[in-house]
């Protein structure tokens, strides 16, 4: 059985906690900044933990994480 391989490009973006849950950062902080208020980018900065819905695909595209 050849070894599983990890989707680079999603384990650049997600990160486990030590519950097990797999954490991301929030989109549109890039650019485009000037028209965004101050409390918009603020919250931007923060991580969330992905969804539920997701999780089951990610684990399968990152099976080392």
């Amino acid at each position: 059985m050849p070894k599983m391989k990890t989707s680079k490009a999603a384990a650049k973006r997600f990160k486990v906690t030590g519950t097990g849950k797999l954490k991301r950062s929030k989109a549109y902080k890039q650019h485009i900044l000037t028209k965004k208020s101050a409390k918009t980018k603020r919250n931007l900065r923060k991580s969330v933990v992905t969804d539920s819905t997701n999780v089951k695909n990610m684990k399968k595209i990152l099976p080392y994480l």
